[in-house]
Formats: structure tokens, C-alpha cells, sequence
């Protein structure tokens, strides 16, 4: 019962993450000059802005319900990393989030065979709900990075839409494959040993190989938690910045190292428990709502209407 909950309260606070294969550009253009309004869906509103906001950078909301103003833009390319998909337009978060992905990549680029690291979507220019993919991401503070080891950073706009990342994943996430590296379990430590980050979501034949391989001090693994899918990429969470106000931190994760319950759900995996009895009388489940602007913090409006 304990690792249902876990599961359940996991899925409220994170929502859908999109793995990172080829990229399916939305138009946004029909949006461009749709007038803010209350009860217009969020995520054209949000989606149709090409730039951040000229405002303090400040996260508002929660990573799955909020906006970021004053955004910051990862440059499409520098020494240790290239931003991918380049089309979504997703290359932009807090200043945090993307001092935090340069320090990463340069540990990376010191790890064997890897040049840095090809980053993912972080948040559209001014946060908020996506048109497609993500249900989190929205407060510039997620970051995805791709598990494919980058042995070239002059990839073109048009190579970096249509190469993909590679899966480390077997038996559907019980266990890690061949190209699992040592390199790998070095960049997910550093990144969960930053003081900066809240946790970072993997699959879970991942924790379980970093649990059981890890020779050292153990306390980082407390960060690392598994949930489905992220096997193309591992998905970097950073706490609210200090100071800032109008963020909603997500609750610390549980206490240890987290290495039982992703044992758990490995032994899910391979054996799934029963399914649970179907209540015929039960009401169906209402169908996810788009969130509408009146839906997000307060201070979204004045993020989307800023010059």
C-alpha cells in the first residue's frame, strides 16, 4: 500500500514528462495575438510567447501549475553543450536552472568519451503549460538532459531536430542496458550532489544499479527517484531559489537513500501485482482540465502581459 501512495503522491507533484525523440513543432502563430484573458486556455497563451518577459526573474507557482518571469536563454550553443530541438523554443528558464546546466556540462566534459552534454526542454520563454509533452517544466526551475554521450557540439539546427537520444533502459526499466556507463552514474551524482537541485527523476533500473554499485558516501542517492519512463533522458529538478517568493517547493523526498522502494518497483516490474478490484458503481474519473490563465497564480498575468 505504502508504494501505491508513494506512486500516486509522485504523480501529483511531477506530471508527464515527453521523452526526447524527434521533434513535433506545434504552431503557436494562431495564438500570437489572442488577448489575455482570464479564461482563455493557458497553455496557447503561454505558448504563443517567442520571448521572456522584461521583469525580475522569479518563479511563480508550482512546477506543474505556474510561470516564470524574467527568463533567462541557455545559448543554443556553447563550449560544453548544445540545446536540442530548437524548434519548441524551450531553451529558457531561471538563471538558476541555466548556471546550473553549465556547470553540469563542463563536469561532463571531463568524463571519458563525453564532449558535454545536449540539453533538453527546460520552460517556454515565460514558463506556463505547454501546447504538447510536459505538465511540469512550467516555472523555469526542470531541465531534461539526454543520456546520448555528445562526441560533437556543431551539430546543425536541422541535425539536432532529427538525431535522437539513446534508452538505457531493459525489461521495460527493471534493468539498465549495454549502454549504461560508469560515466553516467559520474554525471547523475554530481548533478544530485548540487546543493541546487530538489531531486532528479530516472528510471528505476537506474537507482537500483546506482544503489548497488556506489562505493562512496551514499547521501546524494536520497535525490534520485524513479519514475517511469526517463530513459531517454533524466529530468533535473531545482529547489525554489533562495529569496524568492510566490514558489511553491515540492515536499523534501522521504528519508535514506531511496534504494528499497526502487527496488520496489523493479520487483512491480517483473512481477506486477493483481490488479485491484474494479467498482462498477464507482464514478468514472473526471478527464484532466486544461488549466485556463484564472487557474495559475495571480502573478501570471502580469508575466504574460509584460513587454
Amino acid at each position: 500500500m505504502r508504494f501505491f501512495i508513494q506512486i500516486a503522491l509522485a504523480a501529483f507533484v511531477l506530471g508527464a514528462c515527453a521523452p526526447e525523440q524527434k521533434s513535433q513543432p506545434t504552431s503557436v502563430s494562431t495564438f500570437a495575438n489572442k488577448a489575455v484573458n482570464s479564461t482563455a486556455l493557458a497553455k496557447q497563451l503561454f505558448g504563443a510567447k517567442r520571448s521572456a518577459s522584461a521583469q525580475r526573474p522569479a518563479p511563480y507557482g508550482s512546477y506543474s501549475k505556474g510561470c516564470v518571469a524574467g527568463a533567462a536563454q541557455l545559448p543554443e550553443t556553447g563550449p560544453t553543450w548544445q540545446a536540442m530541438r530548437l524548434s519548441r523554443n524551450r531553451n529558457w528558464g531561471h538563471p538558476e536552472v541555466i548556471d546550473f546546466i553549465q556547470d553540469l556540462s563542463r563536469f561532463a566534459a571531463r568524463q571519458p568519451g563525453w564532449q558535454g552534454l545536449y540539453v533538453g526542454d527546460i520552460s517556454q520563454p515565460r514558463g506556463g503549460p505547454m501546447l504538447s509533452g510536459h505538465r511540469s517544466h512550467q516555472i523555469g526551475l526542470d531541465a531534461d538532459i539526454w543520456m546520448l554521450p555528445p562526441d560533437r557540439l556543431d551539430l546543425s539546427r536541422e541535425a539536432r531536430e532529427n538525431i535522437s537520444s539513446i534508452s538505457l533502459r531493459r525489461a521495460s526499466g527493471a534493468y539498465v542496458n549495454s549502454n549504461w556507463s560508469a560515466q553516467h552514474h559520474a554525471i547523475l551524482k554530481a548533478a544530485a550532489s548540487d546543493p541546487r537541485v530538489a531531486r532528479i527523476f530516472v528510471f528505476p533500473g537506474a537507482k537500483v544499479k546506482m544503489c548497488d554499485t556506489e562505493t562512496g558516501d551514499r547521501s546524494y542517492l536520497r535525490k534520485i527517484r524513479p519514475w517511469w519512463g526517463h530513459h531517454y533522458h533524466f529530468h533535473v529538478r531545482l529547489n525554489c531559489p533562495k529569496g524568492t517568493r510566490g514558489c511553491v517547493e515540492q515536499d523534501p523526498p522521504p528519508r535514506g537513500d531511496g534504494c528499497d522502494d526502487a527496488r520496489q518497483w523493479v520487483a512491480n516490474i517483473l512481477n506486477p501485482p493483481p490488479p485491484k478490484p474494479v467498482d462498477p458503481n464507482a464514478p468514472k474519473p473526471k478527464p484532466r482540465r486544461d488549466y485556463t490563465l484564472s487557474d495559475l497564480p495571480q502573478q501570471c498575468a502580469a508575466v504574460l502581459s509584460s513587454d
